[in-house]
């Protein structure tokens, strides 16, 4: 909580004690500016926030919280009370004015008075009971009869209970209960005072004995008589002698005050004696005390002996007897003449004694107490006094400093716009001269006169004329009247004026040693940041030299618009002629083709004639001689051989004019099919053929079959001869991006597979890789090896159809390795 100031008409008060950097504060100012709205007119609400952290309370003067901190702020109360700024949200100067930041303790610092409502949430939770209770004594003095508490969730005023009690249990209000007892300044009541740990007041340092030592020295000048030592609550923290006769313990709690275990007669006396020796510091001594113990009266005197240097007051209290029996009273009466009256008269007079005393005690403690009331009640109204002028002076001192803050922080502000302002123009200016001076182009500032202002390095190299020369002077007058062009001057001179631009105005003008020059002339009105002056900014551009290559380009151009002319004269009639041409190669491929289909099967014919006669003669071999029947073999096998040339002459030509009807075609399938066929070859070669996964793909089924059909066959056909086992494997894999890239006449944006026939057989020279995929060119001789020839260029040609790659590596009697890459 903060001082608050003296209270003009209507005014509400209010503290957050523990407010941290101010949301608390800010949150109840607002929530009663939403609660009272008009109701607002005529009265003054203050709200004093206070934190022990002085970071935290600068940074809630600000007012300024960022975006994420107001993320669970309703729309409608940002804009209301807030005002946005670039990092975040700032509380508009009506909200900031209800709230006033200090830096205070409440636990340590003087209280204050006179609230309507003290807000204190989540702090006690950090606190233990003690420290609580000092708390809440605290705000009971500082709240107003009726005032209200607020507590956090997890906290409540049991620690102090019989000062608040509960308004709103779930909401954690509490208020104010009125209670007897004075209440101090430090929060505390004053029957209560006693119960609290004082702070010790620094002293030099002493050992923790140092009152033993110091009672034992007087104890021995007082030839040790029963005492004992007690702290400043008259606590006994020590005893010298037997003691039981003065002192004793009572039924109950066990209790060490002198007071509470003094026998009957002692306790007003001793109060009194150990009263004085705290007033005055010095020995204090108490008479023909008497107490009553069983069947004996004894007078005692009492010793309050204050302690010096010692680190906290101490007293040492000293008993002294002087006792008289009971018979030795009777005997004295008896020998009297009344022994009866004897013993009244005595005793009336000892009473009397002692009544005396007392009243004057009385008296004396009395008026002691009365001019110490008069003296508290002075000093207290002294200091309430001075704390409400402390109070309104800080407040006044806090408003000012706010006011001065918030002016310095606005007067800040303004001053780093400006100077933000002040660094973009120089940025700009710098940035524009830069630009300006590096421009090819030569450039001039003129002013409303069309005095030269200034000059760019390009201006001062093409009309030799340095910057200084040129500043001051009429732009027509500079370098003989170079450019004393009246049309010129003319719109130069409208432009500021009438606020118009020149783009492209043409001139000529007798550039020396050049001879007649074209120049170009942009100009555009520009204002000085600085003096806020009109200026012209005049571009000047000589394109004489671009004039001449223009005519020169046009004389050429025209002499190559005649040959362009000529020549797609000659292209479209030589266009005209190729397409004849290929219309007529089209007609004869086609009557090529129908030919040699024809052929080729007329040529059938015979054939299977002749194989038909051979294969009679062969059946009449008794009758035939051998050289014959070696004979009709020969034809036989050159039959066979010629039919099957003609039929792959047949498929080679399919193939370049089949229509391209793609299906999805599961390639372990056709290997599956395929070895079927070759079940017999396969177990007379006793050889191993190892087939992979192989993909599915859209493709030709039946060329496919033919393809992986050659393939097998090559591999089964030319295995070795020397008793080793043929191996054929055949493997599959989809390639990757990287793999594509190798091969340029892939689509790179395409999916392909690489499938893989493998052998162990007689194998080739790879010099010859081309040569086996060309129609009709064999490695071998037909009579080791049988073919045609013609078999890998028609697979070569199945992979084309297939937009597919086909090649091989192969070493001599080690075998080769087909790789057919397809698309998926």
């Amino acid at each position: 909580m903060h001082q608050s100031c003296r209270r003009k008409h209507d005014t509400r008060l209010g503290g957050v004690a523990g407010c941290s950097t101010g949301e608390e504060a800010y949150t109840i100012a607002i929530s009663l500016h939403e609660c009272l709205g008009d109701n607002l007119a005529g009265k003054e609400i203050q709200i004093f926030a206070s934190d022990i952290s002085e970071v935290a309370i600068v940074k809630a003067r600000t007012g300024f919280y960022t975006k994420s901190q107001v993320k669970n702020v309703p729309e409608n109360i940002l804009e209301k009370y807030f005002t946005p700024t670039v990092n975040g949200y700032k509380l508009k100067r009506k909200i900031r004015d209800i709230c006033i930041f200090a830096v205070h303790n409440f636990l340590t610092d003087p209280p204050f008075a006179k609230m309507d409502l003290i807000s204190c949430r989540n702090v006690f939770i950090y606190m233990d009971s003690l420290l609580q209770k000092k708390s809440l004594t605290t705000f009971h003095y500082a709240l107003k009869e009726n005032g209200f508490l607020l507590l956090g969730k997890s906290e409540t005023t049991v620690p102090a209970g019989e000062l608040f009690q509960s308004f709103d249990k779930a909401a954690k209000i509490y208020s104010r209960k009125q209670v007897s007892g004075r209440i101090l300044h430090s929060g505390v009541r004053s029957d209560e005072k006693s119960k609290i740990p004082k702070t010790p007041i620094k002293r030099k340092e002493i050992p923790k004995e140092d009152f033993r030592k110091s009672a034992e020295l007087v104890l021995l000048s007082k030839h040790t008589p029963p005492s004992v030592i007690v702290n400043e609550n008259l606590d006994i923290v020590h005893i010298n002698g037997v003691i039981t006769e003065f002192i004793a313990l009572n039924p109950g709690k066990p209790s060490f005050n002198l007071l509470k275990m003094a026998r009957d007669g002692l306790v007003f006396q001793l109060r009194n004696a150990c009263h004085k020796a705290k007033e005055t510091g010095s020995l204090i001594i108490k008479e023909g005390i008497q107490i009553k113990n069983k069947q004996n009266i004894s007078e005692i005197t009492i010793e309050v002996q204050p302690l010096e240097d010692t680190a906290e007051p101490y007293f040492l209290v000293i008993f002294r007897k002087s006792s008289s029996r009971k018979e030795d009273i009777i005997s004295t009466a008896a020998a009297s003449d009344d022994p009866r009256n004897t013993v009244y008269l005595k005793r009336i007079e000892q009473l009397e004694k002692e009544l005396a005393k007392i009243h004057d005690d009385v008296n004396a403690i009395s008026e002691e107490q009365e001019a110490s009331n008069e003296e508290l009640q002075s000093a207290n109204e002294e200091l309430l006094s001075g704390s409400e002028e402390l109070q309104s002076l800080n407040e006044e001192l806090e408003t000012s400093k706010e006011e001065l803050q918030s002016s310095n922080e606005e007067l800040l502000q303004i001053n780093q716009e400006l100077l933000n302002k002040q660094l973009q123009i120089n940025i700009s200016k710098n940035y524009t001269e830069a630009i300006v001076a590096t421009l090819r182009e030569p450039i001039v500032v003129l002013d409303n006169d069309l005095r030269i202002r200034n000059i760019n390095r390009a201006f001062s190299n093409k009309y030799n004329i340095a910057k200084h020369e040129a500043t001051g002077k009429l732009l027509y007058e500079i370098q003989n009247h170079l450019f004393d062009n009246i049309p010129m001057r003319a719109m130069l001179e409208k432009i500021l004026p009438e606020k118009i631009q020149l783009d492209d105005y043409q001139i000529s003008v007798n550039l020396l040693p050049y001879g007649e020059s074209t120049m170009l002339l942009n100009a555009r009105q520009v204002t000085n940041e600085t003096s806020k002056e009109q200026l012209i900014l005049l571009a000047i551009e000589d394109i004489t030299e671009r004039k001449i290559t223009e005519q020169r380009l046009q004389v050429l151009t025209d002499g190559l618009e005649a040959k362009v002319l000529e020549r797609t004269v000659d292209l479209l009639t030589s266009n005209t002629e190729l397409e004849s041409t290929i219309k007529d190669l089209n007609d004869a491929n086609v009557q090529l083709q129908e030919y040699a289909y024809i052929a080729s099967h007329d040529l059938q014919e015979p054939l299977r004639k002749i194989l038909m006669f051979i294969s009679r003669l062969l059946g009449l071999k008794e009758n035939i001689s051998e050289e014959a029947l070696l004979l009709l073999e020969k034809i036989s096998k050159s039959s066979i051989r010629m039919n099957t040339l003609i039929k792959d002459l047949l498929t080679y030509s399919y193939l370049k004019n089949t229509e391209r009807r793609f299906v999805v075609t599961d390639l372990n399938v056709i290997v599956e099919n395929i070895l079927i066929d070759f079940e017999l070859l396969i177990e007379e070669q006793n050889a191993q053929i190892e087939v992979g996964k192989l993909p599915v793909i859209k493709a030709m089924p039946l060329q496919m079959n033919q393809l992986f059909y050659n393939l097998i066959s090559n591999a089964l056909k030319f295995s070795k001869n020397d008793g080793s086992i043929s191996k054929v494997e055949i493997s599959s894999s989809q390639m990757t991006s990287n793999e594509i890239k190798k091969y340029p006449t892939l689509d790179l944006h395409a999916r392909y597979c690489e499938i893989i026939v493998k052998d162990n057989g007689i194998g080739f020279k790879q010099q010859y890789e081309n040569k086996i995929f060309t129609i009709f060119q064999r490695l071998h001789n037909s009579d080791v090896y049988n073919g045609t020839g013609i078999g890998l260029a028609i697979g070569k040609k199945i992979v084309e159809n297939h937009k597919g790659i086909i090649f091989t590596e192969a070493k001599e009697n080690v075998g080769a390795t087909f790789h057919i890459i397809l698309p998926m």
